[in-house]
C-alpha cells in the first residue's frame, strides 16, 4: 500500500534537500517511523522504490541503528541508560523499579501497548545519572519519586 499523499510530500521534500537519495535515507525512515511508530517490512520496501536503492540496504540501516523500531512498540518507549555511570548510580534498582511498576521487563511492551522499555547503551548525561530518555526527552538524576509521577502521567495520555 502507498504511503498517504502528505507523507510522500514529506518524504519528497526531504529528498529535494539532500545531497542524493542515498544520503535521505535515515530522515526519510524518521519520518516514516514518525508516521506509523514503527518500521514494517512493507514500509521499507517503499521507501527503498522512493529512494531507488535496494530494500536490503534499507532493512540493513533499519537494524543497525537502535533508534528505529522494526516491530511495533508502545506510544512511549522509555530508554534506561545502564552504562558504568548510571549503573553506580542505580540504574539497576530503577530498572527493577520500572519493571515492577509498568509490569513489564526490558525488551516489552505494557499490554495496553502505552510503554515499551528498553535499555540504552549510553544517553551521554553521565553526571546527571541515573537517566532515561522518553520518546525524545532527557530525564536525570531519577528517583522513585520522579518515576512515579512520569509513569502517572504517561498512563492518563
Amino acid at each position: 500500500m502507498p504511503f498517504p499523499a502528505e507523507l510522500r510530500e514529506k518524504i519528497d521534500e526531504i529528498v529535494s534537500k539532500s545531497e542524493t537519495k542515498q544520503s535521505a535515507l535515515i530522515p526519510v525512515l524518521h519520518e516514516v517511523q514518525n508516521r506509523y511508530g514503527w518500521l514494517s517490512l512493507e514500509s521499507m520496501k517503499e521507501v527503498a522504490e522512493i529512494l531507488d536503492i535496494p530494500p536490503a540496504s534499507v532493512q540493513n540501516v533499519a537494524t543497525f541503528y537502535t533508534m528505529f523500531f522494526t516491530k511495533p512498540v508502545g506510544r512511549h518507549v522509555i530508554w534506561l541508560c545502564r552504562t558504568l555511570s548510571c549503573a553506580l548510580r542505580g540504574a539497576e534498582h530503577i530498572e527493577h523499579y520500572l519493571s515492577e511498576k509498568l509490569g513489564i521487563h526490558t525488551g516489552e511492551t505494557t499490554p495496553d501497548g502505552k510503554i515499551t522499555l528498553l535499555e540504552a547503551e549510553c544517553l551521554a548525561s553521565c553526571g546527571t545519572a541515573p537517566v532515561m530518555l522518553l520518546d525524545d526527552e532527557l530525564y536525570e538524576n531519577l528517583t522513585r519519586k520522579k518515576i512515579d509521577e512520569l509513569i502517572e502521567r504517561l498512563l492518563k495520555d
